[in-house]
C-alpha cells in the first residue's frame, strides 16, 4: 500500500507539474491479478483497485495496523470491468458493470473474483475510517437517486447517480457516486466549489486511449491542473476546487469522506473569482 501525506495549499502553489502529479495523481490502479491501494493522510481515505484474474483476498497490510481491513473501516466498491463477485464473510455478491456495494465495518473476509478471467472485473474501492457498523448493501445504479443537470449549450449536460448517501445507503462518513457526461459535453463541476468539511477523490473512466481530461485543482484564486487519462484517479483536498474539462465526454466516480455527509454542503465559487 502506497502512503501519501497531507499537503498545505501554501506549498502547492509552488509545485511543478511533476510534483503535482506525484502528490495527487493515482495511476496504474487496475493491474491484472493484483490489488493496488493508496492510503492518503487527507481524511485517511484509501483508494484502490482490484483486478482478480484468480480470486484475491483483501488484507489489511501493515499501514493501518489492523487485524483485518475493515476492522475499523467501511468501504464502497463499484465495478467498472467485466462481471465479478465479491465474497463477504461467505456470502457472494455478483456485480455487473457499474454495480456497486457498501461494506460496513466489521466484515472480516473479503475476496474479489471474476466470472471470466479473460474479461476480469475491475473493482474500484474507496474506504474510510468508521465508528459503527452499518449493513452491507448491494447497489444497482438504476435503483439509485439520479439527478440530471446542466445543458449542452454550457457543455456540461450530465447525470449524477448517487450510490452511497444518507437516506439511501447509510454509512459513517463515506459518500460515493458517479457522474456521466452526455455526448457533446466535456465540463464537470463548473461553476466550481470547495467543501472544507470533506475531501474528495475522482476516478475518470470511459475514455478512449487518445482522450484526456484536464483536472483543475488548487485554491480558487491559485488554480492548477493535472492531465489525466482513462482509469486514473486524483486526490482533492478539502481546500481545493475539483473540476475537469475533457477532449470528449467521459464518466467519473466521486468519493467523499470527512465531517459532513450533506451532498449539497458546498462553498460555491463565482466565475469572476476564479484565477
Amino acid at each position: 500500500m502506497e502512503v501519501r501525506t497531507a499537503v498545505s495549499p501554501k506549498d502547492v502553489k509552488f509545485y511543478t507539474t511533476e510534483k503535482l502529479r506525484e502528490e495527487f495523481l493515482i495511476q496504474n490502479l487496475f493491474v491484472p491479478g493484483e490489488i493496488k491501494m493508496v492510503y492518503s493522510h487527507i481524511d485517511r481515505i484509501i483508494t484502490g483497485g482490484a483486478v482478480p484474474v484468480e480470486p484475491i483476498e483483501l488484507t489489511a497490510g501493515d499501514e493501518i495496523r489492523a487485524e483485518y481491513f475493515l476492522q475499523r473501516r467501511e468501504m464502497g466498491v463499484i465495478n467498472i470491468g467485466g462481471k465479478g463477485i465479491i465474497e463477504i464473510d461467505g456470502t457472494d455478491y455478483e456485480l455487473e458493470y457499474k454495480d456497486g456495494i457498501y461494506v460496513g465495518m466489521g466484515a472480516k473476509k473479503i475476496i474479489f473474483k471474476s466470472l471470466d478471467k479473460e474479461k476480469p472485473a475491475k473493482f474500484y474501492i474507496n474506504s474510510a475510517p468508521a465508528h459503527t457498523s452499518y449493513p452491507t448493501v448491494y447497489i444497482k445504479p438504476e435503483n439509485c437517486v439520479q439527478v440530471e443537470l446542466g445543458s449542452l449549450e454550457e457543455s456540461n449536460h450530465r447525470v449524477i447517480t448517487k450510490y452511497i448517501l444518507p437516506g439511501q445507503v447509510e454509512s459513517c462518513q463515506l459518500v460515493m457516486g458517479m457522474t456521466s457526461l452526455k455526448p457533446g459535453s466535456v465540463w464537470n463541476t463548473m461553476p466550481t466549489h470547495t467543501h472544507d468539511r470533506r475531501m474528495e477523490v475522482y476516478l475518470y473512466f470511459e475514455m478512449p486511449e487518445d482522450a484526456l481530461v484536464f483536472h483543475y485543482m488548487g485554491e480558487p484564486t491559485e488554480t492548477r491542473h493535472i492531465v489525466m487519462r482513462n482509469e486514473e484517479a486524483v486526490i482533492s483536498p478539502s481546500w481545493s476546487i475539483h473540476s475537469g474539462s475533457g477532449t470528449r465526454a467521459y464518466t467519473f466516480i466521486w468519493g467523499m469522506v470527512g465531517e459532513n455527509q450533506d451532498f449539497d454542503d458546498m462553498d460555491h465559487v463565482a466565475m469572476k473569482d476564479i484565477r
